[in-house]
C-alpha cells in the first residue's frame, strides 16, 4: 500500500498549499530576513555566541552548578548586543513567524486526521491543558 501523500489529489493539494505559503507577501519578507541574516557574518557570530553561552549556562545549571553573577552578566551583555543588531532581530522574528506558520498547518492537518473531517477553529477551543476533547 502506498502512503496517502503519493496519491495524486493529496500531493496536488499539498503542493498547492506550499505554493500559497511561499507566494504570501509576509513569507517573502520573512525569507528575505533569513537570507540577509545568513549573509551577515557579524549577525551570525552574535547569534552563535549567545546560543553557545546560553547552552553552556543551561547545561551548567542543569548539572546543579550555581551560575556566577559575572557569567550571567556576560551572557546578558552578549544577548543585548544581539538584540541591538537589526539583521539578527529581523531573523529571530522571521524564524519565530515561520515556526508559528508551520505549527498552525501541522495543527490543522493533525486535527483533521483525528476528526476525520476538516478541522475548524471551534475544534481547537481549549477545555483544559493539553486536552483534545470532542464536543
Amino acid at each position: 500500500m502506498q502512503p496517502a501523500l503519493d496519491n495524486g489529489p493529496v500531493l496536488a493539494k499539498t503542493l498547492e498549499l506550499c505554493e500559497t505559503i511561499v507566494s504570501q507577501p509576509d513569507f517573502v519578507v520573512m525569507k528575505n530576513h533569513i537570507d540577509t541574516f545568513l549573509g551577515d557574518e557579524d549577525a551570525k557570530q552574535l547569534y552563535r555566541t549567545v546560543a553557545e553561552k546560553g547552552e553552556y549556562l543551561h547545561h551548567k545549571q542543569h548539572q546543579g552548578v550555581s551560575l556566577g553573577d559575572e557569567e550571567i552578566a556576560e551572557y546578558e551583555q552578549h544577548r543585548e548586543s544581539l538584540m541591538k543588531n537589526p539583521v539578527a532581530v529581523a531573523f529571530l522574528e522571521a524564524q519565530e513567524n515561520m515556526r508559528q506558520m508551520q505549527d498552525t498547518v501541522t495543527k490543522y492537518v493533525t486535527k483533521t486526521l483525528e476528526l476525520g473531517r476538516v478541522a475548524s477553529t471551534e475544534d481547537f477551543q481549549s477545555c483544559g491543558s493539553g486536552c483534545s476533547c470532542h464536543h
